[in-house]
């Protein structure tokens, strides 16, 4: 009786250490193209690091890596990139 209790412990205790590693990125509801996007910039990534967004149409904001530009969609995702480049740059 105790293993499946202990069992189920451990893998709820797992998976929320696993869950704490993916940042909680709040974006706007509403993220619509305007005069605010970046254009003609030639960034690394397709997709932001932090959220995975797509960052062709919502370029907002871009950090140099290693010689690399890396683009975002947010200060934020940009400010959380900065935090540990080497974490979410491109290998």
């Amino acid at each position: 009786m105790k293993s499946p209790i202990i069992l189920t412990a451990l893998l709820s205790i797992s998976l929320l250490s696993c869950a704490k590693e993916t940042p909680q990125v709040k974006h706007k509801s509403n993220m619509s193209s305007s005069k605010e996007n970046l254009k003609n910039i030639q960034v690394v990534n397709e997709e932001d690091p932090i959220c995975h967004m797509k960052t062709a149409e919502f370029l907002k904001d871009t950090a140099v890596y290693k010689n690399n530009t890396y683009g975002f969609c947010s200060a934020y995702c940009k400010d959380e990139f900065k935090k540990s480049p080497e974490k979410y740059a491109k290998k």
